[in-house]
Formats: structure tokens, sequence, C-alpha cells
């Protein structure tokens, strides 16, 4: 997208009331490219999204909101820490409740039937207590991008510029997911290598989780076989 003959790479990007817009080749999916990773996930893991209650934690423009009211959801809770991102035809439609300047952490809602989250610059074992547990009803499944380059180490997210190809730190990252995951008495179903890399070109993963449920969770082999999936996409393969 150009606005004003220049490209537009920022959500929050402000727009001039006599500034051109103009949209470059077809018309995507959804709002932003967090929605084909969502839609990946959802075709993939058996999870209903019709007719349920949802909470988007991390909804920056709202690629995983539109998924899921494109998916049937009867009600998406779009919260985010951040402000003036989320998509305007997401904002007008009744479907949608959006909280603003708000951390998952401190958000007090629900529970929900749904969870999808998309967060950035935070691990998601610090929000764990959230996501699987406190604001989910039993039963609810969750989905969640993980993000090696903030579930790493500060010492290995900086090697590279911050985008990271060794697999041993996926495979860290992966069980650390998991590990906070089973702490809140959740079961970690499946994972996945997301269908599209992070914009910096990062290798992300989707997890699924069923809150709420004692059961067993994905084994090491389940972690070491999604890793060994990803690595061609490291190489640019």
């Amino acid at each position: 997208m150009l606005v004003g003959g220049a490209p537009a790479t920022k959500a929050s990007r402000q727009v001039a009331a006599a500034e051109p817009i103009v949209v470059l080749g077809p018309p995507p999916p959804f709002v932003s490219r967090g929605g084909q990773k969502l839609d990946g996930a959802l075709e993939r893991f058996p999870v209903r999204v019709e007719g349920r209650s949802a909470l988007d934690a991390g909804a920056s423009t709202g690629g995983f909101t539109d998924c899921l009211l494109q998916r049937g959801a009867a009600s998406v809770t779009s919260v985010d820490v951040g402000h003036g991102q989320l998509h305007e035809k997401l904002r007008r439609d009744p479907r949608v409740s959006v909280f603003e300047r708000v951390h998952i952490r401190d958000f007090e809602g629900g529970p929900y039937e749904l969870i999808v989250a998309d967060l950035s610059f935070i691990s998601l074992r610090t929000v764990a207590e959230a996501l699987f547990g406190r604001l989910a009803q039993p039963g609810a499944d969750v989905v969640a991008l993980v993000k090696p380059q903030f579930e790493a180490p500060r010492a290995e997210a900086s090697k590279g510029r911050g985008v990271i190809r060794d697999p041993q730190v996926w495979r860290r990252a992966l069980e650390g997911v998991r590990t906070a995951i089973v702490d809140q008495g959740a079961t970690m179903m499946d994972i996945m290598v997301s269908p599209l890399t992070g914009a910096e070109g990062n290798v992300e993963f989707l997890a699924h989780a069923v809150a709420h449920r004692d059961g067993p969770s994905l084994d090491d082999a389940a972690l070491d076989a999604v890793v060994a999936e990803a690595a061609p996409a490291a190489d640019g393969g």
C-alpha cells in the first residue's frame, strides 16, 4: 500500500485527508499477514471457531481478529498494549470489543471459549497464567504464536540482529512454552511451523493447547520433529 506515494509500513501511520492511497496487487485475505498465520493453524488444529466467544491477545492491526470473524466467531475481544493500530473495519464491527493500552497480564474479562495470541517483545511464559489459565474457560482452545526471538535469553536473541537461525534455540523456546502451559494445568496438544515467517525473517511456530485439562502434552519427539521441519525455512528453503 502506498500513502502519499510512499510505502505505508506501520499500522499506526496517520493519514491526512488529502493524501492519496494506492493498494498494490490483489487485496489480501485479512487486514494483516498475521491472519494468514492463524488461518493456517486453524486448518490444521481441530479448533472450532464458529459461535464461540474469543479473545485476541496482542491484536495489533487485527489479523487474528479478522480471521476469527471470517470463521464465524460470535464475538472477539481484541486487547493490545498499544493504541491506534486496529483496522477501522474491525473497530466498526459490532462483534468486536476493543481494549487498547491494556497489558494482557492486567486484563480482566472472560473467561473465553477460545483464545488466540500474537505477542511481541514478551515471552509467552510471562503471560501463561492469563492465556492458559485465568482468562480461559475449562476446555477452551488456546492458539498461540511462539516467537523464539522473544522466548530466548537476551544473549541468544541479540545474535544475528534478532533473527534466530539456530534450531537448538527454537527447541529450548518450545520446551519452555510447553512447561509454562503444563504449569497452568493445561495440555499442549500440537505444534506446527507458521506458514509465514516473522517480518524480519524469523521462524515462528503455532501451538495449540486446551485449558484446564489434565492429560499428556506433546512429547520431546514431537518438538524435535517440528524443529527439524522448520530448519529449511531458516536456510531460505
